[in-house]
This record gives C-alpha cells, structure tokens and sequence, in this order.
C-alpha cells in the first residue's frame, strides 16, 4: 500500500529527469485518437494529467469531453475563508475555464460524488462514465487516473475506468499524477515498461502551463490564514510542467493471464505463513467478519476455493458437516492437512479452480482472496462454476483485498463486480472497508436472516 504526503518535498523533478530508463520508454501513438474522454477524480487532475493531449486532439478537429467525479470539496479541510461547497463551486468554475481554454466548446460533466469517499459511489461513477462514452458516435479512448497512484479516489476511478474499457473494448490510457511525488525511477512499482510518452509542441505545453495556472485553488493559498495553505507546490508542478505528458497503457492489464502454480509454489518456498494468517490482527479480525457474515449457523456442505495453510477451513469445519477445501500449491495444502489431522470430515485436494471443479452440489462456497488471481475470463467461468454449484439455498461468501497489486491479473473489486453481474446470485449482505470487501450472495432471491428464521 502506497502512503505519501503532499506536503514532504517528493522526488525531485530533476531526479526524474536524469533517469536512463526514459530512453527504452516507447511514444504515445495520439493520431489515430479522435474522441477523447478524460475523466478526473478531481478538478486539475484532467489538467495536471492529459492537458496537453486535450489540446492536440481539439486542434486537430476531435470531441474531447471531461467527466469530473467529485468538486474537489475536501481539499482544504480546516479553510477559515471557504466552506466545502464554496470550494466545490470555486473548483468546478476553475476546471470549466482549464477545459474551455485546452479545448474549445468540449463539454464538462460534473458528478458531484464526494470527495474522499469515491470507494462507496463506484455505480454512480460507472454510469457518468458509460453515459459519457454513450454520448460518443465511434471508437473512444478514456484518459483516466492511473490505478497505482496511491490516493484512494484516483485508483477508485482508474480501476471503474478500466473494468468498463475491458467490457466495451473501449482504448484506455492511465495518467499519474502523485506518483512522480512518492516514487523514485529505481522503485520497483514504476510501470516503466507500460509507460507511453506524449512530447507536447510548444503551443500544447504553453496551453497546458496557462490552464495549470488556472487552478489557483490548488496553486497559490486560499489566503493568508492556517488552514489555507498552498495545496500544490511549486517543486510538484515541475513534474507537470516539463514539455512531455507521461501515460500508462492498458494494454498489460487488459487481458493478463491467471497466476500459475509454479507462481504459488515460488512464493510458499521456504515459507510456513508468507501471508501472516496466524500472526496478523487484520487476518484474525476479517476472519471473524467472513464468520459473522454466515447467515445460517450451520451448513451441510462447504467447499473452500484457495485455503491455503487451513486457518480459516479450521473455523469453517467447526460449522459445517463436511468441508472440501483446495488450493493450486501442495506446501500450504501439507500445513494445512497437518492443522486439520483430527478432523476426518475435511479433505484437501490440490487443484486449479479454473481447470477443475469438484462435483455435487454444495449449500456453502467460499471464494477468500483468490479471485484476482485468475484473468477476466476464467473468473467468469469460475463464478458460473460456482453458481451452478449451489444448491436451492446454497450460499456464496467472497472476500477480497481491495488494494492494487501489481502482479495480480484483476483488483479486487473488479472481482466482486463480475460477481454481481450473474443474474442466477442475489446478494444478501455487502461489508466495505478500505482494505477489503466482502459480500455474501445466494440464489434470488436472497433472504434476510431474520426473515429466514421468522423473526419478521
């Protein structure tokens, strides 16, 4: 998990500079782009991050459009001189006349979600951006922020964004913006090989400094007083200023494939616990989340997709009759048999969900931080796999880490997303925190505990 603040000094923009790496960086191929939708979770986002290829695209005679998610309300919580409206508003006019000055009579669309919290309004975002691409007659490419940025609300837009590029085979590029801040050439969460560069005219970077300028919000204080302070300083505008725009191609994640065995037995080499289930708090706390979550006390038969060493299958056994739990790698499956020795009415079998499924029929399955490790493709085929095998009152607990991880073909709420959209599971129950969400679905329709028991 990336965590930075804007107000430490970052890396500079000369460190950035003097990278080698900038050399094996391929060129942005911008011709054949003809409508172009930027979507910002913030005003100046847009700016900061695609200014310049707004400009080009305008003056070559293609429809830009701007979809803003929220008004940028919360940038400066403690203000003595601005409420979060006033600021809203202040911010919305400043990205009007941003857009307005890069490209002549495109259209902004404000969403008006909150600023910070973008994570709880992802159906709302989804729908401003379909209803932007909707509007367009042909091919679209979306601008977005990049999903690796590190501030919540730009990766809550990357990752909508890309789960619809990948669903209407819409062209897809991601602009960082708080990387060049928290990050350094040598770090080894630099897409480098994914990056494309943009080399902007002077005309494009003299366009985009004056619409920077625009956004004074953000680049001079609110005034004088605590609380006002600059948001944007000088030494981070650098990295926005250089004749160059910096974008991330979609293409390495828009069909990747699913983690290997040989990926699972490398990381469990040597190693008894590698994800801390047994010594972490987090793990011992969602633990007992997934559990509360069951709706019913107890269940015939249960199957765990992805057990790993057996410390969440143990707290199922105690609640099923039966429980088949598996996992691609045979060293956890060995800790695991050897945890549950005692208990004949678990088995272990090792297998690859995507590859191969178990018979019968099951009225509890457990899908615990593994869906996005397989592609798009197979987990859909995993999730029809899984419906298909409940029976009449079966149920389906999901569970995903919700941070973005580099090696991992999907995100975790691009998981529960593909979840929601089989039309044979209702979902009975949704818990969501920044770090992971669960969700507890069923064959509709989904009832409630206190009706199933005949407490209403």
């Amino acid at each position: 998990m990336v965590t930075f603040d804007h107000r430490e000094a970052g890396t500079p923009q000369a460190e950035w500079r003097a990278s080698s790496r900038w050399s094996a960086v391929d060129p942005l191929d911008a011709a054949h782009i003809t409508r172009l939708i930027v979507v910002a979770a913030h005003p100046d986002d847009e700016t900061l991050g695609a200014a310049g290829l707004m400009t080009r695209v305008a003056r070559a005679g293609g429809q830009v459009s701007v979809v803003l998610a929220t008004d940028g309300e919360a940038s400066h919580p403690l203000s003595p001189t601005h409420t979060p409206g006033q600021l809203g508003e202040r911010r919305s006019r400043e990205v009007a006349h941003a857009v307005e000055m890069l490209a002549p009579g495109s259209f902004v669309t404000r969403l008006g979600l909150p600023d910070g919290a973008l994570k709880y309004h992802t159906a709302a975002l989804r729908a401003g951006i379909e209803a932007a691409i909707a509007g367009c007659e042909g091919p679209v490419t979306l601008a977005v922020p990049w999903r690796g940025d590190g501030h919540g609300d730009h990766r809550v837009v990357g990752e909508v964004a890309a789960e619809i590029a990948r669903e209407m085979g819409v062209d897809l590029l991601e602009y960082p913006i708080w990387l060049w801040h928290w990050s350094t050439p040598d770090d080894p969460r630099m897409p480098w090989e994914n990056l494309r560069t943009l080399a902007l005219s002077p005309e494009e970077h003299a366009a985009k400094k004056q619409a920077m300028a625009l956004h004074a919000s953000q680049t001079e204080p609110l005034s004088s007083a605590s609380g006002d302070e600059i948001l944007l300083r000088e030494e981070f505008l650098e990295h926005f200023t250089r004749p160059v725009e910096v974008y991330v191609r979609a293409e390495a994640r828009a069909e990747p494939s699913s983690l290997t065995r040989k990926f699972f037995d490398e990381f469990y080499a040597g190693r008894t616990d590698p994800w801390g289930f047994e010594s972490r708090w987090y793990e011992q706390r969602k633990r007992a989340i997934t559990m509360a979550s069951l709706p019913r006390e107890r269940f015939h038969r249960a199957l765990e997709v992805g057990c790993s060493i057996g410390v969440l299958t143990e707290q199922l056994a105690a609640r099923c009759n039966y429980v088949l739990a598996t996992d691609i790698a045979a060293q956890p499956l060995g800790v695991a048999r050897e945890r549950l020795s005692a208990q004949p009415h678990v088995e272990f079998r090792q297998m690859a969900a995507q590859d191969q499924w178990p018979s019968g029929s099951f009225d509890l399955i457990v899908l615990s931080e593994v869906g996005y490790y397989l592609s798009f493709d197979e987990l859909a085929l995993l999730i029809r796999r899984v419906a298909g095998s409940l029976s009449a009152e079966g149920v389906l607990v999901a569970c995903h880490w919700r941070h973005l991880v580099q090696d991992y073909p999907l995100s975790g709420d691009e998981v529960h997303a593909l979840i929601q959209k089989d039309p044979s599971l209702a979902r009975l129950l949704r818990h969501e925190e920044e770090d992971f969400v669960l969700e507890v679905f069923s064959p509709p329709p989904a009832i409630s505990v206190a009706r199933e028991t005949g407490l209403i």
